[in-house]
């Protein structure tokens, strides 16, 4: 359901795009492959006084470890083999896919070092290897390299492996790793001593992979999960050299619907522990000097108000959204934290929504977002004067990047947009010099000048404006021939900015254009535009997607017969929706890992993360709530018509969206549609919501997904 930021670029890097010369098209054609059939095992859901006939409910059964558990996976696997038969003929050119997208990327590399306590840490990548090393460099980037974890050499013999919230302890001595080696973000932590070399005793399990350190190098808090249904649930203290047995609960989260979390100040002074959900938050501090003292509350939570906690030196500040929509920031003393001593720091905007603050000793870098558009504001916190950082793009990202220093006046920030690579940039806030220490480097002669980006504006069926970001090359004709794969995600109120991708370049100068639809669900425009897009206005996410569709139509960057389009998890839920709404409109869709069955899911307090989405879709025991999820649920509504041909992805240890969302809904689509479309499933059988973990495994699920749609164009080179 809920995406993650690694899971976004992830989808993000494998989405299409346009072109200057109309390749050569061929006449598509599909071999005779044996279509796998579901077995019919009708059940039935009775709610409210309806009732539901679920002939494929018994597909849960892997999850469910129940009778059926075998018959589960021989049909993924006969799916899998399905898919492989009718894509065949695409074999030699996802190798040139592949071969093509890895051959952009630079495999011998490293990261930008950033300061922390006196070391500066990076990332460093040799050619071959799919994984990393954790290195840093004690004082200067000439001293001796340390190699903190061989991510690559720990990852032998696993299918998937991924470390999570690395943490050296404050003095430089210790380190704190979680690993997940079945891809469900449940993580075993360890603690290495980075003198020794020695990976100590202490291993707690089921965590969210990060660790905090307090001042004395020896304690360290967590987050525990429930081993059901994966929720955070409980904030432990952990003493180095004891059985985690005995860890000490320091937070328990008794509202289900709440995500929880703990970290630590920039400033080094407080452990802070964050719940939160979609309309409430909570925040609890400690000092971080008094790591078994007890953890005070900031401001109890409040209803329908969110608030997270920014300490400086000499007071807090509060990044909320109480009767300020688009969220204000507001101080207190650091002794007083109750919401009746917070004044007025930097007031309410309607047309400029507050993402967050970086803080340093003498300044503040505030993320905005105005017009759909991403801003870096500079503010001086002796004489309150401000500066935006100028950016000279119709569409891009910028974001504040890794600053870890307090005491600083340069601030690194990130920025790309669709033509210009991932960049990174030192900013001096006092004497305003942008220092540029690296762009994502692309192997072959990529050059930006042969791309053009636009931004474009579609009305919405009641008259809102929806942005659209495109890219294409240049020389592309704008007569309805191109190609055009349009993208959205509307969930969650993440925005879904305007990046580039070096792989996307596959698509580009093979004729495709790239488009990404800011749909209402996200907040590009603020937050009202995330506000008017969840709940029981949900359906306006999928009507401004159909209406960006049809506008792009309307303006000949392309046509009917030659428009995609891609959405993952919730952006899964999307696809779903739009081919029941709009199913003539596109010649190909993807869904990755799709959000599909939404009634059931949320019926079932056993499924991972179910609980903790009722302030996004709704809880469906609520009889109004059930009704409005069931008109758009793509499950529910799958009707005898024809669909667009279309490539479904999942993975069976996916914790987000389970496996059996996808796999229902291919089984129904596939017993219920009329037409002679395709609909394909790949499970990844050793993965979950992210896919592989290697850093260029992914690449041969992007041939395939890039495969599917030249396919289906015609395009076999």
């Amino acid at each position: 359901m809920e995406i993650t930021k690694v899971n976004y670029m992830i989808l993000i890097g494998a989405i299409l795009t346009s072109c200057s010369q109309q390749p050569k098209r061929s006449t598509v054609t599909w071999p005779e492959a044996e279509i796998p059939v579901a077995a019919i095992k009708p059940f039935s859901r009775i709610i409210h006084s309806d009732t539901v006939v679920d002939n494929y409910y018994w597909l849960n059964d892997y999850f469910k470890k129940g009778p059926d558990s075998t018959h589960v996976v021989k049909y993924l696997e006969a799916e899998n083999v399905y898919t492989y038969e009718m894509m065949k003929s695409t074999e030699s050119l996802q190798a040139k896919l592949f071969d093509e997208m890895k051959s952009r990327i630079k495999e011998k590399d490293e990261s930008v070092p950033y300061l922390k306590n006196g070391y500066y840490y990076y990332r460093r990548t040799d050619e071959g290897k799919q994984y990393y090393k954790l290195c840093r460099k004690k004082g200067s980037l000439d001293a001796k390299e340390e190699v903190l974890l061989d991510v690559d050499e720990m990852a032998k013999g696993y299918p998937y492996f991924a470390v999570g919230g690395s943490s050296v302890s404050p003095d430089n001595k210790l380190l704190a790793y979680g690993i997940d080696t079945v891809s469900r973000r449940e993580y075993t932590l360890y603690i290495k001593n980075l003198e020794t070399g020695e990976v100590y005793a202490d291993k707690i399990d089921r965590t969210s992979g990060g660790a905090t350190w307090a001042a004395d190098n020896k304690t360290i808090f967590y987050t525990s999960k429930n081993p059901v249904t994966l929720l955070s649930e409980k904030i432990k203290r952990h003493t180095l050299g004891t059985d985690s047995k005995q860890d000490v609960t320091v937070y328990e989260e008794k509202d289900n619907t709440n995500y929880i979390g703990v970290g630590k100040s920039k400033n080094a002074q407080y452990i802070l522990i964050y719940s939160g959900a979609t309309l409430s938050s909570e925040v609890f501090y400690l000092d971080a000097n008094d790591p078994n003292g007890k953890f005070r509350v900031f401001q109890p939570r409040m209803k329908e108000v969110l608030y997270s906690v920014i300490p400086l030196a000499d007071r807090f500040l509060i990044l909320t959204n109480d009767e300020a929509t688009n969220f204000k920031v507001m101080q207190c003393p650091l002794d007083k934290t109750g919401k009746e001593n917070w004044t007025e720091f930097i007031p309410h905007r309607p047309d400029v929504l507050v993402e967050g603050i970086e803080e340093f000793k003498n300044h503040l870098v505030i993320s905005e977002r105005k017009n759909g558009l991403t801003n870096l504001a500079i503010r001086n916190l002796s004489n309150h004067s401000e500066h935006y950082l100028e950016m000279g793009e119709p569409a891009y990202k910028v974001f504040s990047s890794t600053n870890e220093e307090y005491d600083s006046e340069v601030v690194r920030y990130g920025y790309t947009s669709l033509v210009t690579p991932s960049s990174t940039y030192d900013y001096n806030m006092e004497s305003r010099e942008k220092t540029l220490l690296k762009q994502q480097e692309v192997l072959g002669g990529y050059n930006a000048e042969q791309y053009v980006t636009e931004r474009l504006f579609a009305t919405a069926k009641d008259g809102i404006k929806v942005p659209i970001s495109l890219v294409y090359k240049q020389g592309t004709k704008k007569d309805g021939s191109a190609p055009l794969y349009l993208y959205a995600y509307g969930s969650y109120g993440a925005s879904m900015d305007a990046t580039f991708s070096s792989s996307r370049l596959s698509l580009l100068d093979r004729g495709f254009i790239f488009a990404i639809a800011h749909i209402r669900g996200g907040e590009e425009m603020g937050r009202q535009w995330y506000e008017d897009g969840k709940m029981m206005k949900k359906i306006n996410t999928f009507t401004d997607f159909i209406d960006c569709g049809e506008y792009l139509i309307a303006q000949k960057y392309t046509s009917k017969g030659h428009l995609y389009a891609e959405g993952g998890s919730a952006g899964g839920l999307l696809m779903g929706a739009v081919i029941n709404m709009a199913p003539d409109l596109w010649n190909g869709v993807i869904a990755a890992v799709p959000f599909v069955d939404v009634v059931n899911t949320m019926l079932d307090e056993s499924i991972p993360l179910t609980t903790n989405e009722y302030d996004e879709w709704g809880n469906p025991n609520n009889k109004e709530a059930y009704e409005y999820m069931k008109s758009y649920s793509p499950y529910e509504n799958i009707e005898a018509k024809d669909y667009p041909n279309l490539l479904v992805t999942t993975g069976l240890h996916d914790s987000q969206v389970q496996y059996f969302e996808p796999a229902k809904w291919v089984a129904k689509l596939r017993a219920t549609k009329t037409g002679d479309q395709v609909i394909l499933l790949k499970t990844d059988m050793d993965f979950g919501h992210g896919g592989a973990s290697g850093r260029f495994d992914y690449l041969k699920d992007q041939a395939l997904e890039y495969a599917f749609f030249l396919k289906l164009e015609g395009i076999d080179d």
